[in-house]
């Protein structure tokens, strides 16, 4: 049920409505500021609210009209508040098996994903440097236990027991490791990776940035209250995520701007994953950006802006004017944006909102590394809820 009508309904029960000359009627406003002109002559209703100005639609206040007219059924509030809000169930049996096995499985996954990584050549002299996948597993599996270096020993001591590794690293050289500028690009790749097992499950996406908080502050001297003045630094994560499993697609942890980042996570998505929505809030809004989406399939449903025209290229014109005229459907694709806000409220509440890593190298590696042991919890639950068997490394290999 559109949710003016039930408003319109309501407006029609109040009995506050006038009836004015040739065909015009005074409707008062709901806020309590004000009477709407209804023309409900010749032709088609119009009305003097904001809502019909901007979408040349049918507003509440010519619903109440047509109610009032008895051309319409009124519509209940329990059909109204049945599509609002509707309800989903949740599969508990499967929910509770993959909590349960979690763990076996994440070290599972990711001893699996870890063996698509290659070991650059050594040169020179010297011992054998730690295999490279031996050093992301311990990265990675230190973050999913919130251990410290140390601490995290025991742990992968066991995982070396079990043959996830061929040797446990060194607290040091996990330190080493996440200092490692070089290892950054990896991690992307690896949470581009982890994703790919959903592949033909996503089709719907979404983007979206937040901050991560660090050790770190800015200081500095408040002139106008005489006092010393201090803020936490943030990392800025840039994320698009698949709104059916949460699973993120592509990461990228940088200060940009939201709009600058679009096309590099479409893109890097796309090559993996049948694009057919994209769903972001109004700091997407761009023609480039609209066109960074069609070109991989997916219809862009960006919000737009106040004061904003449909002049411009097609896609942008036809856009403009379905979010005009047809605001409801708009809204039920626009809404599953809500799904990247899930994640990250998932990566924060199991692995933190902060980042304990000293360096900016570092808490860039920690942020990658999050999204990453969130990624396997996601193929974990896949597992037991959609039946997913995960297998990496199907067309390349890092």
């Amino acid at each position: 049920m559109e949710a003016r009508k039930v408003r319109g309904a309501a407006i029609a029960e109040t009995g506050n409505i006038r009836e004015g000359r040739a065909g015009q009627w005074l409707v008062p406003s709901q806020t309590g500021h004000g009477t709407w002109v209804v023309d409900y002559g010749q032709g088609e209703p119009t009305c003097t609210c904001p809502d019909y100005e901007k979408r040349s639609a049918f507003c509440k206040h010519i619903f109440a009209i047509e109610i009032l007219q008895r051309r319409l059924m009124v519509p209940t509030m329990t059909e109204a508040e049945g599509k609002a809000r509707p309800t989903y169930k949740q599969n508990w049996p499967a929910y509770n098996a993959a909590q349960m096995n979690e763990e076996a499985h994440f070290h599972g996954l990711l001893y699996a994903l870890c063996q698509g990584i290659t070991m650059p050549e050594q040169t020179g002299r010297g011992r054998p440097k730690t295999p490279l996948a031996d050093v992301v597993f311990a990265c990675v599996l230190k973050v999913y236990t919130g251990f410290s270096g140390r601490r995290a020993t025991s742990e992968l001591k066991r995982c070396e027991e079990q043959g996830l590794m061929r040797k446990a690293p060194h607290h040091n050289t996990i330190s080493d490791a996440m200092n490692n500028a070089d290892l950054t690009s990896l991690l992307r790749v690896l949470v581009q990776e982890s994703a790919s097992p959903l592949a033909g499950v996503e089709s719907h996406f979404s983007p979206d940035s937040t901050g991560f908080s660090t050790r770190s502050y800015d200081r500095w001297f408040d002139q106008k209250w005489g006092k010393q003045r201090k803020r936490a630094k943030f990392r800025k994560a840039h994320a698009i995520c698949g709104t059916k499993t949460h699973i993120v697609t592509d990461l990228l942890v940088n200060d940009q701007g939201d709009a600058t980042q679009f096309k590099a996570l479409v893109d890097a998505t796309g090559r993996r994953f049948n694009m057919v929505e994209i769903s972001a809030d109004k700091a997407y809004l761009s023609k480039k950006n609209l066109e960074a989406a069609n070109a991989h399939g997916a219809v862009p449903y960006i919000p737009f802006k106040e004061g904003i025209t449909g002049k411009g290229p097609a896609l942008w014109s036809k856009m403009f004017h379905y979010y005009q005229y047809k605001r409801e459907d708009f809204d039920a694709h626009y809404h599953r944006r809500s799904n990247i806000e899930t994640v990250f409220s998932m990566v924060k509440m199991k692995f933190g909102a902060a980042l304990r890593s000293k360096s900016r190298t570092a808490q860039v590696n920690e942020l990658y590394c999050k999204f990453l042991c969130h990624n396997i919890c996601v193929l974990v639950s896949s597992i037991y809820e959609l039946g997913l068997v995960p297998e990496f490394w199907q067309s390349e290999v890092a």
